[in-house]
């Protein structure tokens, strides 16, 4: 992973309305800390040189300053050696579940992509404080993605091009589970065996969580 494909996915993600403006941010982890966007800068005019490498403890050396939610990427990088990439987000369909502070249910398979029965939605903190880090990191135990309350969605995988094919995935899971929502209707949900079932059979086919 580099500077160029960190930009090139922040720019294909804005160009599909996944994020939009300067919203969100993505970031990669490095030898010593990660690299990721900065703060209030437009997504489609980043560069390279507006990246931001970020040592873990805080410190960085860049004209612009690091998005106001890098404690949430250094947290999970320092608590989760198996993510090497995280992708944060505004998508429509995710953020307006999220806005309801509730969780995914089983209601499809491929909610197992995220690594779990379900997908959770961290409980609500002020963006850019310990506190919402400390919620997000609960959320996503055993788990690749959650959802943000009254915020948006985190994914986090090995490397950008998985975090960007779950944050599609989740996103699409999302805009189907709205449709029952408001169809009045409860789904017909799919037991934990099964989820188990088709967690392991996402794992061994590469998918999501890996």
């Amino acid at each position: 992973m580099n500077k160029k494909e960190l930009v090139k996915i922040t720019k294909y993600l804005n160009d599909k309305d996944i994020n939009r403006g300067s919203s969100g941010n993505l970031s990669y982890r490095t030898i010593n800390g990660f690299v990721i966007t900065p703060s209030s800068v437009p997504n489609e005019k980043l560069n390279e040189k507006s990246c931001v490498q970020m040592a873990f403890t805080g410190i960085y050396k860049n004209k612009l300053k690091p998005s106001t939610e890098w404690q949430i990427h250094r947290d999970i990088y320092l608590k989760r050696k198996d993510i090497s990439a995280i992708i944060h987000t505004h998508p429509t369909s995710s953020t307006a579940i999220a806005c309801m502070n509730i969780n995914i249910p089983s209601f499809h398979y491929m909610v197992a992509i995220a690594g779990g029965e379900d997908i959770k939605c961290a409980k609500y903190a002020t963006f850019g404080t310990k506190q919402l880090s400390k919620n997000v990191i609960k959320a996503l135990e055993n788990r690749n993605a959650c959802l943000m309350a009254n915020h948006g969605l985190i994914v986090g995988a090995k490397d950008l091009k998985i975090a960007t094919k779950l944050t599609e995935e989740v996103e699409s899971l999302s805009k189907q589970y709205l449709q029952i929502l408001k169809s009045g209707k409860k789904p017909v949900l799919l037991s934990k065996k099964e989820m188990k079932k088709n967690i392991k059979k996402i794992i061994n086919y590469s998918y999501g969580r890996v």
